[in-house]
């Protein structure tokens, strides 16, 4: 049976990044209008005055300081408040498929094999631009990748879902190596305008090349995967095709990301917490000997939470990476951007661990040890 490798991994970073202090300055704005243009309504008590935010109470919240977005004008605009992305020409390639080939380009360029031993292409993204034709396969042509391809969504989980389900394909005999990106643009469907959740997120594409054994040239063995899902409402998006059918009317509902934060954090970080420790037991692998963790990249308290649990220690910066405060949460990217910066350090034998963790809920966990 043929043992699939993490050969390379690519990351594609937008070029506009906004600061807090930038988007509360917007959002602040927004308050203050709000606020004077429904004063009388404020006053008589029938709708309540909106809360400014602040960059402290961001950072404090959440552990981001920046983000990377593909628009910020529209973004930072307090009339717009959101990013500005003109439509495409079906004959020209889409923003995502853009996005996706960039990552895609630099994950090859490292790996530095035949693109033709390449039999599978894997979109695995919280937020699809379409339901077809499947971006994967959109990203396929672009590349030139034979064989075939397809689009996955398991929200932020997706990466890790996309990682096994390479390694399955190798492990199988269906291919020798595949390509899984991750382009994500979350600032599409943030609401903007919500002090709770506009500071989230951020725009990003990574892409990862998982191959067997004999075509890797270094690479981490992926000693395991494991996958878990669990049904909640406490992450969602409504936004869909269905949505123009309701009687009601597309307008008449918020169809942006939603949360109950406080709800996430209780029931999510216990489930991964259990998820590692069991998988790192049939796995034969000690918790507390991992060199690092990288994490999904939603919440630094989360993030803290874990990595000492996992480690049974408070672990030090460079076992439980954090790239929350440059990139902001990045959906199913954010595990990924941490493995590709911060791994060169690895010698053979070292081993750590690759987790998401998000809406469904969804959980995934792959173990790597350097070759």
């Amino acid at each position: 049976m043929p043992q699939p490798v993490i050969a390379a991994t690519g990351l594609y970073v937008p070029p506009d990044s906004i600061s807090n202090a930038e988007l509360v300055t917007a959002f602040n704005a927004y308050v203050a209008a709000f606020n004077r243009d429904n004063a009388a309504a404020i006053q008589a008590g029938e709708i309540a005055a909106l809360l400014p935010s602040s960059a402290e109470f961001i950072e404090k919240a959440s552990g981001i300081k920046s983000r990377h977005v593909v628009d910020k004008s529209g973004v930072l605009d307090p009339a717009v408040m959101r990013p500005n992305i003109p439509e495409r020409a079906n004959e020209d390639i889409s923003v995502l498929a853009e996005m996706a080939v960039r990552a895609a380009r630099g994950a090859l360029a490292r790996w530095g094999g035949d693109i033709r031993d390449i039999g599978a292409v894997l979109c695995a993204a919280s937020n699809m631009q379409r339901p077809y034709p499947a971006m994967a396969i959109e990203v396929q042509n672009a590349l030139g990748i034979a064989g075939f391809a397809f689009d996955m969504n398991v929200a932020c989980s997706s990466a890790t879902f996309g990682i096994k389900t390479a390694a399955d394909f190798i492990s199988g005999g269906s291919v020798k190596a595949v390509l899984v990106v991750n382009p994500e643009i979350c600032s599409g469907h943030l609401n903007f305008r919500d002090r709770d959740s506009h500071f989230i997120f951020g725009d990003v594409a990574t892409a990862i090349v998982v191959t067997e054994e004999a075509l890797a040239r270094g690479g981490w063995t992926i000693l395991g995967t494991r996958l878990k899902t669990q049904f909640s409402n406490n992450i969602r998006n409504n936004f869909g095709f269905l949505n123009r059918c309701a009687p009601e009317g597309i307008g008449t509902a918020d169809k942006l990301f939603v949360q109950e934060g406080r709800k996430v954090f209780r029931e999510v970080v216990p489930m991964v917490i259990d998820m590692i420790i069991d998988h790192a037991r049939d796995l034969g692998v000690e918790p507390k000997i991992l060199k690092r963790l990288w994490l999904h990249q939603a919440n630094i308290n989360m993030n803290d939470m874990i990595g000492r649990k996992v480690l049974d220690r408070v672990p030090t910066p460079e076992e439980n990476v954090i790239i929350l405060d440059e990139f902001a949460n990045t959906s199913s990217a954010g595990s990924i951007i941490a493995f590709h910066s911060a791994n060169s350090d690895f010698k053979p034998g070292d081993t750590g661990l690759i987790c998401s963790f998000g809406a469904g809920y969804s959980a995934g966990t792959v173990f790597v040890r350097k070759r």
